[in-house]
């Protein structure tokens, strides 16, 4: 069996029952259950949602994004092996621990197999909550150049590239295109300020103005205990996309939760601690990815610079990465995926047809002749 056939890259394509179209981003789909079979397994597994409430459910795939491209290798690998299961083992992690801590639920109430959660609709926050500790990536690019402002908040001059900061510094950008708000841009991810979201909390989707603070504390909560229990590990949390939205409880109760995935190499930089301290920065996160692309073509420009987008979607196209590099990936992202949970991961030989076999026995999901 070659590692191709380890890598699930097309997850869209499960004959889950749905009525509605699958909806794919870059790394999950998520199939919209009939109303007849959320009914159902809220009633035969016990959820604590809603009667009524739609469920979903979301597939990992093992594709590998970077600078806004899906990049393949060689050997019709399409994705990285373990990665889908490293990031969901690594989420279901911090959720749980989010939960014993009482901090905020998740949108995950079931892991039926490492690259399936069945979840529960939520109504996001259009923001993406970014928290950084240390001054490094974009923000040291801008810092650089002389910016010394991010989102409404004021930076001290003579900080070195990844320096830790003074203090945890949030600084949320838009999610999706948001029109009519004073101030913000209705383009995707543009940066915003704490009083812009106190100004039009509805906006963000915020049902009242004591969930802005709530959502702020939730972020600096979670970003501690994952920072805390990563320096356990002589890990480094350096900054993190934190994502939140709105459920209904069963008991009718609209409560503010976490959502998307938490604490991963894909929403974070990890930094290894004993490197760290010799003066050197090692990442255990896609940020390795990142700059592996930089240091691989001749033009680094094309990945950095949003005006040459459909240059950058030909080299991702065009170019199979080397097996190596795709391995390198699988070996970070599995590695602080074992050190993070204390758990080895294990990787299937046949993804999708296990997927599609539990989901068949143990949730009707699938019809028998599929």
């Amino acid at each position: 069996m070659s590692l191709a056939d380890k890598v699930l890259a097309v997850n869209n394509d499960l004959p889950i029952r749905t009525d509605a179209p699958v909806h794919s981003g870059k790394v999950r789909s998520v199939y919209w259950l009939t109303a007849v079979d959320s009914a159902r397994l809220i009633a035969e597994r016990g959820y604590d949602v809603a009667a009524e409430a739609p469920l979903a459910i979301m597939v990992i795939s093992d594709r590998i994004s970077a600078f806004d491209c899906i990049w393949h290798g060689e050997g019709d690998m399409r994705g990285v092996p373990g990665k889908g299961a490293a990031l969901n083992a690594i989420s279901n992690h911090w959720f749980r621990l989010f939960r014993e801590k009482g901090l905020a639920d998740s949108h995950i109430l079931e892991v039926p197999h490492p690259l399936v959660w069945i979840v529960q609709k939520a109504r996001p926050v259009m923001i993406e909550a970014i928290a950084r500790q240390y001054i490094t990536g974009s923000m040291w690019r801008s810092y650089e150049k002389g910016e010394r402002e991010f989102c409404g908040i004021e930076i001290p001059d003579g900080l070195q590239r990844d320096q830790k900061l003074p203090e945890l510094l949030i600084t949320p950008s838009s999610k999706g295109v948001l029109e009519g708000i004073p101030g913000v841009p209705a383009v995707d991810d543009v940066n915003i300020a704490r009083s812009d979201i106190d100004n039009n909390y509805a906006a963000f989707n915020f049902l009242c103005l004591d969930d802005v603070n709530r959502y702020e504390t939730l972020l600096r909560e979670g970003f501690d205990v994952i920072s805390a229990e990563l320096a356990r590990l002589d890990q480094v949390f350096v900054d993190t996309k934190f994502e939140f939205g709105y459920v209904t409880g069963k008991a009718g109760n609209d409560k503010l939760i976490y959502m998307d995935e938490v604490g991963t190499p894909d929403s974070s930089r990890i930094w290894d601690g004993p490197a760290l301290r010799e003066g050197r920065v090692v990442e255990n996160s896609k940020e390795s990815f990142r700059q592996l692309l930089l240091a691989h073509f001749p033009d680094p420009d094309i990945l950095l610079n949003k005006s040459r987008m459909p240059e950058r979607q030909a080299l991702a196209h065009d170019n199979a990465l080397p097996t190596e590099v795709l391995m390198a990936v699988s070996n970070t992202y599995v590695g602080i995926a074992e050190k993070i949970t204390g758990a080895s991961l294990e990787l299937s030989d046949n993804p999708k047809a296990e997927i599609i076999d539990v989901l068949r026995a143990e949730f009707g999901l699938i019809d028998q002749g599929d």
